[in-house]
């Protein structure tokens, strides 16, 4: 699986720490910028993970123009629409993403339309058609796992079409991810646990697919270690600051690798189960994630158990036989998915999600094989394979 040429890329500065929002006036005026718009949703606002950022911005005497806190759970063109004309209106002049993957995403979309003009987002659809620097923008992610703050590209939903809008560009990556264990805090164990653990499929998956280079390999495999160290620790006690900040962290890196080497099957079943069922990205991947390890185990033995290292540590490791060691990553990550489901229910198979019926796995299937990420998964798929591994997924 080695590569014989690849590309590396990820220009974001990344600030973090547990004061690593205070710095966020001082990256602003680095760039020229006073008059920022913070884009986020009701839920990060009502816990107030904004007045952090206020704070540190009121200490500083930068002015934050306005907040625009109504960003919907999955995004669409006509919030961006709105809130690019509120940025207009107030003569902003950068922006500040206080939240998830839909915000974040939502913040390119805006950042697209007040930097190159027009209204509709739709015009900038695809990849390699943004052939400019954009505004400044920084990120201040309020979960621990997407790592949209360091991925260069966003979905955006075309509701009238009654379809998902991809945009890929270098220029939507922002000027700096913000890191700060206070944000994370309030989440809830059972949301704590779907991030972590789709950050930890980024990472496995980076590791393992077609596109995987030395550079991502060493992010992920950090990755990895800090969410096995760690999300246990944070689902115990999940005030625990230091562990946050590690699945924060740890995040980040699973982005980066995953941005570089992209990510292969278990995303295609998690982005095709999502779109049919409505089930949340992160339980799709946490679920997806062993059975599709298993599907492809011959042609990822040697990195799989690679990973057996971070995974479980030193110790396990030497006490593995080296032709074991796949079998045994693929075993510890069951364990770490029973453990979440002990403590969060989260369902470790379609059958448990009560929301996936039988009848609904072919169009799953089809769907899965259609879907982008598969392309890069180390071993061919077709429709008879993703219903195998859906059926086996099932129950």
């Amino acid at each position: 699986m080695s590569q014989d040429f690849y590309e590396f890329f990820c220009p974001v500065k990344v600030i973090a720490g547990n004061a690593a929002l205070e710095h966020i006036p001082f990256e602003l005026r680095s760039l020229g910028a006073s008059k920022s718009i913070i884009i986020t949703d009701q839920g990060v606002r009502g816990a107030g993970l904004v007045d952090y950022v206020l704070t540190a911005c009121e200490e500083s005497e930068l002015n934050v123009v306005d907040i625009y806190d109504d960003v919907p759970a999955d995004s669409s063109k006509e919030v961006v629409t709105q809130i690019a004309k509120l940025y207009r209106k107030k003569k902003c002049d950068s922006i500040i993403a206080i939240g998830g993957g839909s915000v974040i995403d939502t913040c390119k979309g805006v950042n697209i339309l007040v930097s190159e003009g027009g209204d509709d987002i739709g015009d900038y659809s695809g990849a390699g058609n943004l052939k400019k620097a954009l505004k400044p923008f920084f990120v201040v992610p309020t979960t621990a796992g997407t790592g949209s703050e360091v991925t260069s590209v966003a979905v955006i939903s075309d509701t009238q079409k009654g379809v998902k809008l991809p945009f890929a560009s270098p220029f939507l990556l922002p000027n700096a991810a913000i890191i700060d264990p206070r944000m994370t805090l309030t989440l809830p164990a059972h949301i704590t646990a779907m991030t972590a653990m789709d950050a930890m499929t980024h990472a496995i998956e980076a590791f393992t697919c077609t596109a995987k280079n030395p550079i991502s390999d060493a992010y992920a495999s950090a990755a990895v270690r800090k969410i096995s160290d760690n999300l246990l620790k944070v689902i115990d006690n999940p005030n625990n600051k230091t562990a946050r900040l590690e699945l924060a962290q740890a995040s980040t890196m699973a982005g980066i690798a995953f941005s570089n080497s992209m990510c292969g099957m278990v995303h295609s079943l998690g982005h095709s189960a999502g779109a049919a069922c409505h089930l949340p990205h992160g339980l799709c991947m946490n679920l997806f994630l062993p059975y599709v390890l298993e599907f492809n185990l011959e042609e990822i033995r040697a990195p799989l158990g690679e990973l057996l290292l971070s995974l479980g540590g030193a110790d396990i490791y030497a006490a593995t036989p080296a032709n074991l060691r796949a079998e045994k990553s693929i075993e510890l990550i069951k364990q770490i998915r029973d453990e979440l489901y002990k403590c969060c229910k989260l369902p470790r198979t379609l059958k448990e999600t009560g929301k996936v019926a039988k009848t609904d796995l072919s169009k799953i299937a089809d769907m899965t094989i259609n879907d982008g990420s598969i392309m890069f998964n180390p071993k061919e798929v077709n429709y008879d394979d993703a219903r195998t591994v859906l059926d086996i997924a099932w129950a």
